[in-house]
């Protein structure tokens, strides 16, 4: 799926230059197939308990929005219920984004608390976000990369604020600035405003840095 989200047209998409893309793409590629290789032991473990302990598919295929407000098809281990309502969640984001007066957010952009959706595998999946592990599938695709601002779904963009448009400006990533240094603890604007400033401020070894400081997160257990 390559479709342009038809709510947001003509979103800016900001001008990479050309020795960090190929860099860019360069460490998505090796880092994602050597990821993928790597942890396929971890993969096929988490297919199975997934499979195991709760009717359904074992991967859960959602539409999200990418750069330039591209859509496509973002890939996670199914963490809910196979017959999961999905109008929850829309009112939990809407909540969070729709709600805004002028630039500030009420709430931070957290998870719904006690998901009775969420499956007992996958509320261990979603603790350890290894849920996200089959997103490598998107970053070797260069559908997304390993860093960037999240990708979001659909209604939750056509709630954005013009300014909120910018995070699209760029491709989306499986952790960002906002993971790295506020995820659950900033209002949907603040985080923004860092999607934003990485925006601005991205280079390689920036993306190295947030890449390890995420890693770090993940080994010692902090919340990100």
């Amino acid at each position: 799926m390559s479709e342009t989200l038809g709510v947001t047209p003509g979103i800016a998409v900001a001008p990479t230059p050309r020795r960090y893309a190929i860099a860019k793409r360069m460490l998505d590629l090796g880092a994602s197939t050597i990821g993928l290789v790597a942890t396929s032991p971890v993969l096929i473990g988490l297919a199975l308990g997934v499979k195991l302990t709760s009717p359904g598919p074992v991967l859960f295929r959602q539409v999200r929005v990418g750069r330039g407000g591209r859509q496509f098809h973002c890939y996670k281990f199914r963490s809910m219920r196979a017959d999961a309502d999905e109008e929850e969640h829309w009112r939990h984001v809407r909540g969070l984004v729709g709600s805004t007066e002028g630039h500030e957010s009420p709430g931070t952009w957290t998870p719904i608390a006690h998901d009775q959706r969420v499956t007992r595998v996958g509320g261990l999946l979603r603790r350890t976000h290894l849920d996200e592990l089959p997103q490598l599938l998107n970053v070797a695709r260069g559908e997304m990369s390993l860093v960037g601002p999240r990708p979001p779904i659909p209604y939750e963009v056509e709630l954005y604020e013009p300014w909120h448009l910018g995070r699209l400006a760029v491709k989306p990533g499986l952790t960002g600035l906002w993971q790295a240094v506020g995820w659950g603890k900033l209002s949907f604007d603040d985080g923004v405003r860092l999607d934003l400033e990485y925006v601005r401020r991205r280079s390689f070894w920036f993306d190295v840095a947030l890449i390890m400081r995420t890693l770090g997160q993940i080994v010692t257990g902090r919340q990100f």
